[in-house]
């Protein structure tokens, strides 16, 4: 069998041998070459120079192994922090001799894994905001119509009714009216239809202006007009993200203000959500887990830090080339 049929076991158990061989024959022709000598049966005075030699030999083996087997640790402390919906990094020491092969099968795998996680993500993504755009649809085009027309029918019955009833239809004729509305609102909210007319700043100074009416918390605003052109996905992981870590806001931190800011920084578009909530330790649900698969879908980079003064900043960094054209 060629070296290059060898299995990693093979490879391993032939370098432990080697390592041990070369050890103990060292140690047999310094014993030979030495003045030392072995009585039999073996003196008191011959007893140190014996366990001397055997520690040396010990030691030697001990250190040679350590020095071989060195990447499988650190190739261990990757395998213990890997995480598929964190930029992985790649264990960059190629090893000795056959423990190579090794490691790069493990990078192999990882970059294997984490194009296939890309790729399911990608069309989980993509049903998912196929669906919102079906129920929104649906939303605006039936149930708002729908709405519309019973308007109008209790506008015609309380023009018609008696005195002592309108009230009362009127009453009816609001609560329909805010249904109408709230209707309008989850539909925009599956659909940003002005992500797709009026662009990404516009989207984003909608979203924030129906955040603070609808959760009460005050949101300062800091877009900047000068940034690098993005695609229509890199834009849409922008607006989703910035939609999930408001609705967060609202929905643990307890804040009373926060921040949302889009910048142009070191050839990427940079967006912050930060608030002065209570901040503490980050449980990632099913929400944040949502916003690192679509981060890693255009290469961008989400982190999560604590807030200057207190609560929590919600960082993205999208590559200026990503999605372009």
């Amino acid at each position: 069998m060629g070296d290059s049929q060898r299995t990693p076991a093979q490879a391993l158990f032939r370098r432990l041998f080697a390592i041990n061989g070369l050890v103990f024959t060292v140690g047999t022709l310094v014993l030979a070459l030495s003045p030392a000598t072995v009585s039999s049966p073996v003196l008191l005075t011959e007893v140190p120079v014996l366990a001397v030699g055997l520690a040396l030999i010990l030691a030697a083996n001990a250190l040679l192994l350590r020095t071989s087997l060195a990447p499988l640790g650190a190739l261990t402390a990757l395998m213990q922090r890997v995480d598929l919906l964190r930029p992985s990094d790649r264990l960059t020491d190629s090893g000795n001799g056959d423990l190579t092969y090794v490691i790069d099968a493990f990078n192999a795998m990882l970059d294997r894994l984490e194009a296939e996680r890309n790729a399911s993500s990608a069309h989980a993504l993509a049903a998912q905001e196929g669906e919102r755009q079906r129920i929104a649809r649906e939303l605006h085009d039936e149930i708002g119509q729908s709405l519309t027309v019973v308007l109008l029918g209790l506008k015609r019955v309380v023009d018609r009714a008696p005195e002592e009833l309108r009230e009362e239809l009127h009453a009816v004729q609001e609560t329909v009216r805010a249904s109408l509305d709230e209707v309008r609102q989850v539909a925009r909210r599956l659909r940003p239809g002005v992500l797709e007319d009026l662009g990404l700043l516009s989207a984003l100074n909608s979203l924030a202006a129906e955040f603070s009416q609808g959760s009460g918390v005050r949101v300062v605003r800091k877009l900047a007009a000068d940034l690098p052109e993005l695609g229509p996905a890199a834009e849409l992981v922008l607006y989703r993200i910035a939609q999930e870590g408001l609705t967060n806001v609202a929905r643990h931190a307890r804040a009373t203000r926060a921040e949302l800011s889009l910048t142009a920084e070191e050839g990427a578009v940079v967006l912050r959500i930060t608030d002065d909530g209570r901040g503490g330790e980050l449980r990632e649900g099913a929400g944040i887990r949502g916003m690192r698969e679509r981060a890693l879908l255009i290469g961008a980079r989400l982190t999560f830090a604590p807030a200057p003064g207190g609560g929590t900043e919600v960082r993205l960094a999208v590559p200026a080339t990503a999605d372009r054209g």
